[in-house]
């Protein structure tokens, strides 16, 4: 039944892809009112927010988005019970539900899938979908994958069984892995979870096992099994492949193609929706989903009105991506909106060496989870083949002791289980985690 939900809601979005550029606007404002218009009808948040800048039941249907308040994650938790449209949502019940009941109970309350951001303070956002909002989402994502294939490619390929190897952090109630295997299971797919904590052997051992035609995964992550297929530690046929979570660069992209003479597309996504986009080549430049969100793009940021998600609003929300949107007239063809580049944190890895002279990885979103009562934000910086030291930004002098002790109680057990106990490391603190000059982007590892 959920597949051929599924499959429809895709027929229609691909219907989507055929509309002009003024159809597609239609449509979006015509999306937008309604989610503006509920928002202020069922929030009791939206409601205050909106009449406090002069709005109305009236005018949330005629006003334009500019005119609306901005929103960001500190705003959202702060107001979390009050936002949400559904009553019986409470973010303590939330957070307990997070700490203390397996990533393998789905949903809470049977109901609402939990997404939570990755965040340095203890306390991550998050995100609630209800089922129509998870199964739109998941259709957007299916698109996103399959990009460029006509619904009878995509049948033909999903009856030949689609094997689907996802590598990236995999531990914690992130949207792109729960995303990726709900949406799996959803098209009756098999499916490998690679953490990027695990270690390398297990990797090749798990690999060449299961044989994917497919791979989604962190860019960076997927650049390790190019150096395994090229040293034929790996032999992998695949049709497509899915980077995510991080920005692709054009040299990585050409690499990809030319190593696995596959398909590659970039895909873009959020915790706040997690279809945002997809670019099947960097010439043509990035579509957003303007049939699923609204996003306005400023210098600094991008602020986001997700046009699904009725039982948690977002409404102008800040991200810190940067993005460039193509003029229209260069747009090209189809009615979307373009992207030229998108600058988010783009990761590098830390690799190390043991006395044997074996290499092994550790990705800095191996550490999505590490959260820290009172650590503001963090970065890596290496020290040899061996060391590697944080700098840690904390709220004040009184935290750097309690912080310092369990950041390293739990860098302890992530090197653990990446079998890296040989390599030593230390916390530094700073006053701030400076940006880099370039994109004023906070990068993960500091060069």
């Amino acid at each position: 039944m959920r597949y051929t939900r599924l499959l429809w809601n895709l027929l229609a979005m691909k219907r989507n892809e055929k509309k002009s550029r003024e159809q597609m606007k239609e449509l979006q404002e015509q999306k937008l009112r309604k989610m503006l218009a509920f928002a202020y009808e069922n929030s009791p948040y939206y409601r205050r927010a909106f009449e406090a800048v002069g709005l109305d039941r009236r005018t949330v249907t005629t006003a334009p988005l500019s005119s609306f308040p901005k929103m960001d994650k500190a705003l959202l938790m702060e107001h979390f019970d009050s936002l949400v449209t559904v009553k019986d949502l409470k973010q303590e019940e939330l957070r307990r539900f997070d700490a203390e009941t397996s990533i393998e109970e789905k949903t809470f309350k049977g109901t609402y899938h939990v997404v939570h951001s990755s965040g340095s303070t203890g306390k991550p956002g998050y995100f609630i979908y209800d089922p129509f909002a998870w199964d739109f989402m998941i259709t957007g994502m299916l698109r996103a994958a399959l990009w460029g294939m006509s619904m009878g490619e995509i049948f033909r390929f999903l009856v030949k069984g689609p094997r689907i190897l996802y590598v990236a952090a995999t531990d914690g109630r992130y949207g792109g892995a729960m995303a990726v295997g709900d949406g799996i299971d959803g098209v009756g797919a098999k499916q490998l979870f690679l953490d990027v904590k695990t270690p390398l052997p297990e990797w090749i051992e798990k690999i060449q096992a299961f044989k994917p035609n497919m791979v989604v995964g962190y860019p960076s992550a997927i650049k390790i099994l190019g150096e395994l297929e090229q040293k034929g530690s790996i032999h992998l046929q695949v049709q497509r492949i899915v980077s995510c979570g991080e920005p692709l660069g054009a040299s990585l992209r050409q690499y990809l193609e030319q190593t696995f003479h596959a398909v590659v597309l970039n895909y873009y996504g959020a915790s706040e929706s997690l279809a945002l986009g997809v670019e099947m080549s960097g010439e043509a430049g990035m579509s957003l989903f303007d049939d699923m969100n609204v996003i306005e793009a400023e210098e600094d940021a991008i602020y986001l009105t997700c046009l699904y998600n009725f039982a948690q609003p977002l409404i102008r929300y800040r991200i810190s991506d940067r993005l460039m949107v193509l003029p229209e007239q260069d747009g090209g063809a189809g009615p979307f909106t373009r992207v030229k580049s998108i600058e988010g944190r783009s990761e590098d890895l830390l690799w190390f060496e043991n006395s044997a002279g074996v290499r092994e990885f550790l990705h800095p979103l191996a550490v999505e989870g590490f959260c820290v009562e009172g650590l503001i934000d963090y970065q890596f910086r290496q020290l040899g083949v061996d060391a590697f030291e944080m700098l840690a930004e904390v709220s004040g002098k009184e935290k750097e002791d309690p912080v310092k002790r369990e950041m390293e109680k739990q860098m302890r057990e992530i090197l653990r289980e990446k079998q890296l106990e040989y390599v030593t490391f230390t916390v530094r603190f700073v006053e701030e985690i400076q940006p880099d000059v370039r994109t004023g982007k906070k990068k993960l590892i500091a060069a």
